[in-house]
């Protein structure tokens, strides 16, 4: 009678090594795959949890400064930027002109003083701003904040990073990561440079993207 030939141990073993090895191998990469898309995301939640803060504050900004109309109204207006756009698939650029809302005459003085300053700012957001972002309408206001905060940086009234206001308890919650205790008092701030600025408001006179 034919007996079956001994299995031998030492073959077994191999297989169910390499097995145990492509488990594991398995759970490595999803676990880098994992932690690569939370940081590639993080960020952008923080980016978008941040602009949103501004916005709010922007829009608070134009309900608390309502016009008097017994007060003459303050306008400086600059000269025509024309600035090559950051499109990649065309050579796009812009013919953009603008007129600044003043809170009073004296301030006038105080922009055409730091005026290569500020056209150089201007000068630096239009040219990482794309075609696609200027032809919409929530691009052009949010081009009209970013012209005021650098304005206002040009004046020299750019707050210490320490300084720049705490975002509010939506936004943290999105941003993740704060390590502020719950229910302890928030430190008192310096106002973000758009708070003081004595531009009102930035006014789009001419508007040309070709």
């Amino acid at each position: 009678m034919a007996t079956a030939p001994p299995i031998n141990a030492d073959d077994a073993t191999p297989k169910k090594g390499k097995k145990k090895l492509v488990i594991i191998i398995a759970a490595a990469v999803a676990v880098l795959g994992l932690g690569g898309g939370g940081t590639l995301f993080y960020p952008k939640k923080k980016a978008a949890a941040e602009e949103e803060v501004e916005a709010e504050a922007d829009d608070k900004h134009h309900k608390s400064s309502k016009r008097d109309g017994k007060v003459k109204p303050t306008f400086v207006s600059l000269d025509m930027f024309t600035v090559n756009l950051a499109d990649r698939d065309a050579d796009r650029y812009a013919q953009i002109q603008l007129s600044l809302e003043l809170t009073d005459e004296k301030s006038a003085d105080l922009i055409k003083n730091f005026m290569p300053v500020i056209r150089n700012n201007i000068l630096m957001v239009l040219s990482h701003k794309t075609s696609t972002e200027l032809l919409e309408k929530d691009g052009k206001m949010k081009l009209a904040r970013d012209l005021r905060r650098e304005i206002a940086k040009a004046l020299g009234l750019e707050p210490l990073e320490e300084d720049l206001p705490k975002l509010p308890k939506k936004a943290e919650a999105a941003t993740e990561g704060s390590t502020e205790e719950e229910g302890a008092p928030r430190k008192k701030r310096r106002p973000r440079p758009e708070e003081m600025t004595p531009v009102v408001g930035v006014h789009f006179s001419n508007f040309i993207i070709q």
